[in-house]
């Protein structure tokens, strides 16, 4: 697999697919941050007010927010598809960085407000002055009083599997509702256009096995195969694509042990990433061992290690084109 070209070309033409076909740059100047005063505190915007429910209940927020903090992957995603490029956002804790399948140039203009997850930084987010805050109840729940009185805060109840739900909230409280609609429908239409693909060339039906290596720094390191309770377990219900029975099942994930690697098995295909160091999560070690190299799909020549930050944190519907397009590419569409 070649992800780097398949993301550079889908990303060129995300913009019209995702904006109702727009000719120009999506991210112009209708997207620009409003200018701040000299008292530190954002230009007030002079659309009114909305107010949406979030997991916590009723919320009001500014209308046409642009200065947006985003507490995670998901929201992060939901913001930079819909346009919005946020002033500040968090980082998973392992990674150095924020999901590298957006462009350097828009990543470039987002201040690292903190790691998913962990208590916010109060310093950090008002250095950026937001209109609006965007977490989940799973990662920020504990903190909601501390986020609300930085900025108004929308927190959806949780990550990952709701995320098509989760964007439609977000695009409420970004007050893009008619944009989020077109995106939802060119992700449709991309995946009709997945699915022919795949059937073309004779791998509908196939069962994918998805593995992930989790560095637990600072805690022991685990294996995880995912359910289809998840990001990319949505995607291959959406595509028809089977799991393997240890993995058909309506849950998140299963933790194994490298002794176990041989419930990963049963998949025609097997997909694979390293969240954190490789040699702390184990991967380098399971994959180098008799019990690796004996699951069908590596005997096949069908195991295709993937980016982690696309793959099981890119939770948007710009994460899933790209995953789409790269599943096209393996299953030999």
């Amino acid at each position: 697999m070649h992800p780097q070209l398949t993301r550079r070309t889908l990303l060129a033409g995300l913009g019209t697919l995702a904006l109702g076909g727009c000719t120009g740059d999506p991210f112009g100047p209708r997207h620009r941050l409003p200018p701040v005063p000299s008292d530190g505190s954002p230009v007030p915007l002079p659309t009114p007010s909305v107010t949406v429910t979030a997991a916590t209940g009723p919320v009001t927020v500014p209308g046409g927010a642009t200065r947006v903090v985003a507490l995670d992957t998901a929201e992060l995603d939901s913001a930079m598809t819909l346009g919005i490029t946020p002033v500040g956002a968090a980082k998973s804790a392992l990674d150095s960085g924020l999901p590298g399948y957006w462009p350097a140039s828009r990543l470039d203009a987002v201040a690292v407000v903190g790691d998913i997850g962990a208590e916010p930084d109060p310093y950090a987010i008002r250095a950026v002055r937001p209109h609006l805050i965007l977490g989940n109840q799973t990662r920020d729940g504990a903190h909601h009083d501390l986020l609300q009185r930085l900025a108004p805060t929308v927190l959806t109840s949780g990550t990952g599997h709701p995320w098509k739900d989760n964007f439609r909230l977000h695009a409420a409280a970004l007050s893009r509702t008619e944009q989020a609609e077109a995106v939802v429908t060119a992700y449709e239409r991309h995946v009709a256009q997945t699915v022919r693909a795949i059937a073309d060339a004779g791998s509908a039906g196939r069962r994918i096995s998805i593995l992930r290596f989790v560095d637990g720094t600072p805690g022991p390191a685990s294996i995880r195969l995912y359910g289809r309770q998840n990001f990319i377990g949505t995607l291959l219900d959406d595509l028809g694509l089977g799991r393997p029975d240890p993995q058909n099942t309506d849950r998140p994930d299963t933790e194994i042990t490298p002794a176990q690697i041989g419930q990963a098995d049963g998949g025609d295909y097997l997909f694979y990433a390293t969240y954190g160091d490789p040699e702390k999560a184990g991967t380098a070690a399971v994959l180098a061992g008799e019990a690796w190299k004996a699951l069908g799909a590596v005997r096949a020549h069908r195991a295709f290690p993937v980016d982690d930050q696309l793959w099981f944190q890119g939770i948007g519907y710009t994460g899933a084109n790209l995953v789409l397009a790269e599943l096209q590419r393996a299953l030999g569409g």
